[in-house]
């Protein structure tokens, strides 16, 4: 023990086993703090012997807490966060907030709003990254993510549904001017389908047209749903999209339903953020993003 502050023991120690009870397993904890799982597995050991204490069961593939871990943590999370608070209020800055999403939320979904949320908050310092891959809330500063999906999407993170995923057929108006919307699956095959990595088409298919034994459908197949959007905006074809990404596109005529119906989708999205991460600002920007949500399904 550190003899200058009594007990208080290694602060390495400490981070090692707040992560490693926050994530029940060395592996994600280490990606959190950057360094080996061996690294958060030996800082652990050693703050249990330091203690005097087993603060984990170590399990085949996961870690599950003792009753002295448990009782542990509650206290050493509020001793960060003090430290945490202080250390903010001492060195105030431009408070900065990052929003991990997917390019094409990015793109058709949160990007056409921001201007009216930084009007609002002028004082607030949005960082937007757009990434196919999972960012970690940790490693890359994420403080709220956007992830498709149902929950839970593991331990320690907090949950909101911000929308339901409904897919709709769209096109451009163009490509209705010399022919009539499709009625049967052989109407449909006359068109060029935009497919996304998804790949609704087959269910959708079925759903609204019943088996068929028409050739194969045309079409094009895309890695991002925006830009098989931005095709069908350009009349290359009908696409199959989320509701909310397109309902902009639908209110100001790039694009219009061309089949009616739509179909449910088999994951969700949902707003999500480490549990134990409160503020002003993340709060701002949830009820936001949950406004705005509501509003557009109106």
């Amino acid at each position: 023990m550190n003899k200058r502050f009594g007990n208080l023991p290694s602060l390495n120690g400490l981070k090692a086993f707040e992560a490693a009870a926050l994530h029940l397993n060395f592996r994600l904890a280490a990606e959190e703090l950057g360094v080996t799982q061996a690294a958060v597995a030996q800082q652990v050991r050693g703050l249990e012997a330091e203690l005097g204490v087993k603060l984990f069961e170590r399990l085949p593939r996961t870690l599950r807490l003792t009753g002295e871990g448990r009782r542990y943590i509650a206290d050493i999370r509020r001793a960060f966060e003090i430290i945490g608070s202080a250390t903010g209020s001492l060195r105030p800055e431009p408070v900065r907030l990052t929003i991990s999403t997917t390019p094409t939320f990015a793109s058709k979904w949160l990007i056409p709003r921001l201007p009216d949320f930084m009007e609002r908050h002028p004082d607030l310092d949005l960082h937007i990254l757009a990434t196919e891959r999972m960012s970690s809330f940790q490693v890359d500063g994420v403080d709220i993510a956007v992830r498709y999906g149902r929950p839970p999407f593991g331990p320690g993170l907090a949950t909101q549904l911000l929308f339901e995923q409904s897919i709709i057929a769209v096109c451009s108006r163009m490509l209705l001017t010399r022919r009539r919307p499709p009625e049967t699956a052989e109407d449909l095959a006359s068109f060029t389908l935009l497919h996304d990595a998804h790949n609704f088409w087959p269910e959708f298919v079925e759903t609204y047209f019943g088996r068929s034994e028409h050739a194969p459908f045309k079409g094009i197949s895309f890695s991002q749903t925006s830009h098989a959007i931005e095709a069908a905006i350009a009349g290359q074809g009908i696409v199959l999209a989320n509701q909310s990404f397109v309902a902009q596109d639908l209110r100001e005529g790039r694009l219009v339903r061309v089949i009616p119906g739509s179909l449910r989708g088999p994951s969700d999205f949902y707003l999500v953020w480490p549990r134990y991460r409160k503020s002003m600002p993340l709060d701002t920007v949830i009820a936001w993003m949950l406004e705005e949500a509501n509003t557009s399904n109106e």
